[in-house]
């Protein structure tokens, strides 16, 4: 089930939202699925400033693989927001995000999404360059990336875009610049919350081509509105979909330095492997609840953020440690994150991964099973953990396993983890535990999985 293959129609959702990091510099303030399909439809579906509801487009012998993804959650709407949670000015100004593709190409595709939009996104001018490093790009040379063979693009509200193929050479683990000139009205209703990665907005204006850093004043450690970047590779290529909470999505790894673990297992299967690595993971987000702050359930999210990218074919599931603490979690007034605190149990986390396993079996998609990582639990809590590992190492239910826990646990207190590989705040690793969770990965079956 990849993007480019398949027209869906998909409900626009209630909103939910993802956990705090920081936020640098600005003033605060932003499902229907677009796809392509057959373009014998002939007459023109794009507009000349608006995207319809479905797009056809030509069936491309062209195999897409995605390079690089991100997953969005809405942000709560909320008058009484407190900082962390309020999005920069855009309106009529430039952004420009950077991104590390994990597969090489000659030709790259950019997918936009207006998922938890209430109004279009309108982008005036879209473009992508090699980074310089900072908002600086190499060069005068920024590709221009088009939609139906136009610049401009108005994807209505609840709707996703793939842009027409853009020539450009990309290079795995390189970074790039994707700049957006934002239209006069526009908002940012979601974002990816804990990016770990500095972008930048730049003063009013069109900047998208600006090869210098300077109108690039504001910073932001979000994405927003890109989410994926996929490279035209050869027929043997494909990803590794890693998906999951804070601890996939990187929570307290060094900022701007790619040091989450799908970053280091991507550094693994780099070379002649082709294979990509894109993480989805959210902060804070669950397997069976949605959270005004961490985004849709896992449950919900799975088919649109992992198993439709294109050239998926084998996913990593790690989730389902907040769905065990949240319940015991305070509730708070005003905005409560951890809302609702649905108590569970471990038969309600494992019948919860068999309904993905048999979505993503009914896809073509292969499941890795993820045990959970220690994370200093009261006795009743850890128990239920226990238990879920016992089942994900013991069932046969997954198409394999990778034991995190026993790559992270300290051996002479197993619900903890090792003080090397801990973060600081005893559930999150840091750079190190990281790095030994990569090494914990089966690189070996997850290439063959994919590969079949």
């Amino acid at each position: 089930m990849s993007w480019n293959g398949r027209s869906a129609f998909v409900a626009a959702r209630d909103c939910r939202r993802d956990r705090a990091q920081c936020s640098f510099g600005l003033e605060p303030t932003s499902r229907m699925t677009i796809r392509t399909l057959a373009a014998a439809c002939g007459a023109a579906l794009l507009a000349q400033f608006a995207v319809s509801s479905t797009v056809f487009a030509a069936d491309a012998p062209a195999h897409w693989v995605a390079a690089w993804a991100t997953a969005l959650q809405p942000i709560p709407q909320r008058a009484d927001l407190p900082p962390l949670y309020r999005a920069p000015e855009v309106a009529g100004r430039t952004i420009r995000q950077i991104v590390y593709p994990t597969l090489s190409g000659k030709s790259a595709r950019v997918h936009l999404s207006n998922e938890y939009g209430k109004t279009p996104l309108v982008i005036e001018d879209l473009r992508i360059a090699r980074s310089a490093g900072g908002a600086a790009v190499v060069g005068n040379g920024a590709a221009r990336v088009t939609f139906g063979g136009k610049s401009a693009v108005s994807v209505p509200a609840g709707g996703e875009l793939d842009s027409d193929p853009v020539a450009i050479e990309i290079a795995e683990g390189a970074p790039y610049a994707i700049s957006a000139f934002m239209g006069p009205e526009q908002r940012i209703a979601a974002w990816h919350r804990v990016s770990n990665q500095v972008n930048y907005v730049s003063t009013p204006g069109n900047h998208a081509a600006d090869a210098s850093a300077e109108a690039f004043r504001g910073r932001f450690t979000q994405y927003v509105w890109v989410t994926g970047l996929s490279v035209e590779a050869a027929s043997s290529s494909a990803a590794v979909a890693a998906i999951g909470d804070s601890i996939t999505d990187g929570m307290r790894s060094s900022l701007n330095q790619n040091r989450r673990w799908p970053d280091a297992l991507a550094r693994r299967l780099s070379g002649d492997r082709s294979i990509a690595v894109v993480n989805l993971g959210i902060s804070g987000n669950r397997l069976l609840s949605d959270s005004p702050c961490y985004g849709d359930a896992l449950e919900s999210r799975f088919d649109r953020d992992a198993l439709r990218r294109p050239g998926v074919k084998t996913a990593i599931l790690l989730i389902g440690i907040n769905d065990i603490n949240f319940a015991a979690m305070p509730p708070r007034n005003g905005l409560d994150c951890d809302f609702p605190h649905t108590p569970v149990t471990a038969a309600d986390l494992i019948a919860g991964y068999q309904r993905l396993i048999a979505v993503a079996r009914h896809a073509g998609v292969k499941v890795f099973g993820a045990t959970l990582t220690p994370a200093s639990l009261p006795a009743e809590r850890e128990s239920i953990r226990l238990a879920v590992n016992q089942w994900i190492r013991t069932s046969h239910a997954f198409d394999g396993v990778v034991d995190f826990d026993a790559a992270l646990r300290d051996r002479a207190q197993p619900d903890r983890l090792q003080r090397a590989l801990d973060s600081g705040d005893h559930i999150h690793p840091s750079d190190a535990g990281y790095a030994a969770m990569a090494a914990a990965v089966p690189v070996d079956a997850v290439v063959n999985s994919t590969r079949k």
